[in-house]
This record gives C-alpha cells, sequence and structure tokens, in this order.
C-alpha cells in the first residue's frame, strides 16, 4: 500500500526518468494513487507524483474538476508569459502553505494510461496543478519556489470558530 513520503525524505528529490513500458503493475499503481490523494481532505489533494509515493518514473495523478487524470511522461511544450500568484500547499509538506507564482497558461504533452499521446493546452487551477506536479518530477519542492521567488510562507494553523482556515506567516 502505498503513503505520502514527507519532505526532507530525499526521495523527494530526484529526478525522474521516463515510464519505458505503461502495464498494468502502472495502471495499479495509478489507480491507488488516486484513492490515496482522495483521502487528504484537509488541505484537499488535487494531485500526487509518483516521487511522493517514493517512485523514480515519470507519472502523476491530476484532478481535473470532477476526476482525477493520469499523466505519464509530461512535457510542458509551452508555457505563457502571463502568470498569477497561487496560495500553494502539498502533500508531502503538511501545514505549510506559500505564495507561487506560476504561468496561467501552458501547453503540455503526455501520455495516458491506454498510451496514447494527449497535447492540450491547460489554463487556471488545471495549468497550476501540472506545474506543480511536473517540479515534484524534476525534484523540486514548492518550497524551493517559494524561496527563489522571495515569497511568503505561512503554516497552517486550523480552523476557527466560524469554520474559516486559518494561516499564521512564518519566517524560514
Amino acid at each position: 500500500m502505498l503513503s505520502v513520503v514527507k519532505a526532507p525524505d530525499p526521495k523527494l528529490r530526484v529526478k525522474t526518468k521516463p515510464v519505458k513500458k505503461i502495464n498494468q503493475a502502472l495502471k495499479n499503481t495509478l489507480r491507488e494513487m488516486v484513492r490515496l490523494t482522495k483521502t487528504f481532505k484537509e488541505p484537499e489533494g488535487v494531485g500526487l507524483a509518483s516521487t511522493q509515493v517514493g517512485l523514480a518514473e515519470s507519472f502523476f495523478v491530476a484532478k481535473d474538476t470532477t476526476k482525477f487524470i493520469p499523466v505519464i511522461n509530461p512535457k510542458i511544450i509551452f508555457v505563457g508569459k502571463r502568470t498569477k500568484q497561487y496560495f500553494e500547499g502539498c502533500l508531502s509538506v503538511p501545514n505549510m502553505w506559500g505564495e507561487v507564482r506560476r504561468a496561467t497558461n501552458i501547453k503540455v504533452s503526455y501520455l495516458d494510461n491506454q498510451g496514447q499521446t494527449i497535447t492540450v493546452p491547460l489554463k487556471g487551477v488545471l495549468a497550476w496543478i501540472f506545474q506543480h506536479e511536473i517540479d515534484h518530477l524534476n525534484g523540486i519542492l514548492f518550497s524551493d519556489r517559494v524561496l527563489e521567488q522571495k515569497g511568503k510562507f505561512y503554516k497552517y494553523t486550523g480552523k476557527d470558530k466560524t469554520g474559516t482556515d486559518v494561516f499564521q506567516e512564518v519566517t524560514i
């Protein structure tokens, strides 16, 4: 059974290698990654990369509105000029959040779990999720982006009396 690897585990810093063969074992792993991601409610899990479960091949799952999509050997083939600052967290860096500036539109190419090449433009939240997960496949954590962009870090401290999430700025 898979579990989420937590920072500072060196498995999170691995630069992945391409998947050579899409087989039943990989499909089962992708399905298990979706199941695992769905177990995270606070914050909600919207993506999970292979490195986050201790694997060194290039794949992840990403939530597209209502369903998760398997993404194998992804490549960003276009990055738009327009950027937006996202309030970003990570299942491998629990309770820490940060401000990360990412492109609002990208174009990606990847294989689905049937081996079909998908080339598609992405915008908004799905573009952000893909950039975050592809960073994982290159051994980069969101916290690295926060530091390089001189952004702020926040610690999730729970909910207040009204049920609103509370974050406290922290210095690293």
